[in-house]
């Protein structure tokens, strides 16, 4: 289940504001959805670092004034030098409910000698209930041979997790790499056509 965040309620916004919750070591965010007007919010920096990273559809549990609400990930700002978190968005949903969110695709094992497994998909948009959304879907590429193309429809989704992509889609492509010509073919196949 979600882990369980204690949040405060934001008064002030723009940038001048938001720079001043990350100077105190805080993380400004805003929650919407439910057709309910959007409400600011800040988390401990640090907090949110820890549930966010490696999850990009992480579900919380947002606690604010004693209430609280399911909330899940929707977008993480990043500062591209830093890495520092600098905004979040968060979406209210009920357990039960589906949302549809992108989950990473992992391969796993290694293919037939010589073959390389080409990811071809490296995210899968899906459906799931928000309290068992798939962190990543596993890909065993174990053995395969050349030529091998593993489809979305081949994919072993988790129970009551589904998707509306193409079944045809590619998702991975097991090949031998093609031989780079070394200097003494070139110098043969020149002499040849000679």
């Amino acid at each position: 289940m979600a882990n369980v965040i204690k949040v405060e309620k934001r008064e002030s916004f723009g940038k001048g504001a938001s720079r001043q919750l990350r100077r105190e070591n805080r993380t400004p965010a805003v929650l919407y959805g439910f057709d309910e007007a959007p409400v600011h919010l800040s988390f401990d920096a640090h907090e949110i670092y820890m549930e966010v990273r490696g999850n990009s559809n992480a579900l919380l549990t947002l606690e604010l004034d004693g209430k609280k609400q399911l909330a899940l990930v929707k977008d993480v700002q990043r500062n591209p030098l830093s890495r520092i978190i600098e905004h979040v968005d968060l979406f209210r949903v009920k357990a039960d409910q589906k949302v549809e969110v992108e989950v990473p695709i992992v391969t796993e094992g290694e293919p037939f000698a010589g073959a390389v497994a080409a990811v071809e998909m490296l995210t899968l948009l899906v459906l799931a209930p928000a309290d068992s959304i798939p962190e990543h879907i596993v890909v065993s590429v174990e053995g395969i041979e050349d030529g091998t193309t593993i489809r979305v429809a081949d994919l072993e989704l988790p129970e009551g997790v589904e998707t509306a992509v193409d079944p045809e889609a590619p998702v991975i492509v097991v090949s031998i790499p093609a031989a780079e010509p070394t200097e003494a073919t070139e110098d043969a196949e020149a002499v040849e056509a000679e």
